[in-house]
């Protein structure tokens, strides 16, 4: 039953560290990019609405966001815990998904923060558009969505490092290593009593 975080600026490897801490920690990995980039590519009413924000580098809207997770997150398959993956971003979606986890009795058990020096994270979103060909992978989108981190995202990291349960993680160097580092991190973490 391990409800996890996974929250760092673009480019810092979420989404390879998600799938790896949710392989080892037995829960599937919830990432609001793979669904927004499913519904893009398959033209959906919402994915249609979320395209024109994700192509300026913007974080798409609460209200839209906020109910594509709690859909999510009300399938059997996520029940017995998850990880997510890029949400929540802003303060408001932090209130939205304290509130759907509390109507079920459930809370966060820990939040894995990943930090990288920005410059670092440049280099990586260069090299992934090239790799990967994603049409939002330019440097002009790249750093409006790292501004939004520094300003938006911070604002979700200080909330859950007050709640005493954020995890940060060096996530510069080899992706295998800061697996192992965040594998260590969260176990012991989790093995702590809190009060």
């Amino acid at each position: 039953m391990t409800r996890l975080l996974i929250i760092g600026p673009p480019g810092s490897g979420k989404g390879t560290q998600a799938e790896h801490l949710a392989r080892h920690f037995g829960v599937p990995a919830v990432s609001t990019g793979d669904i927004f980039r499913s519904n893009v590519s398959r033209a959906t009413d919402l994915g249609t609405q979320a395209a024109r924000y994700l192509d300026g580098g913007d974080f798409v809207p609460d209200h839209l966001t906020n109910a594509l997770v709690k859909d999510r997150l009300l399938d059997s398959d996520v029940q017995s815990g998850f990880l997510l993956d890029g949400y929540p971003r802003t303060a408001p979606q932090v209130v939205e998904l304290d509130n759907l986890l509390a109507s079920r009795g459930l809370a966060l058990d820990a939040v894995i923060e990943l930090r990288a020096p920005d410059a670092e994270l440049e280099q990586r979103m260069r090299r992934r558009a090239e790799e990967q060909g994603r049409t939002d992978d330019t440097v002009d989108v790249f750093r409006r969505r790292l501004d939004l981190y520094h300003t938006e995202t911070h604002e979700v990291v200080s909330v859950y490092a007050g709640r005493g349960i954020l995890v940060p993680v060096d996530g510069s160097g080899d992706p295998a290593d800061i697996t192992a580092l965040a594998i260590a991190a969260v176990e012991k973490f989790l093995a702590t009593p809190r009060a």
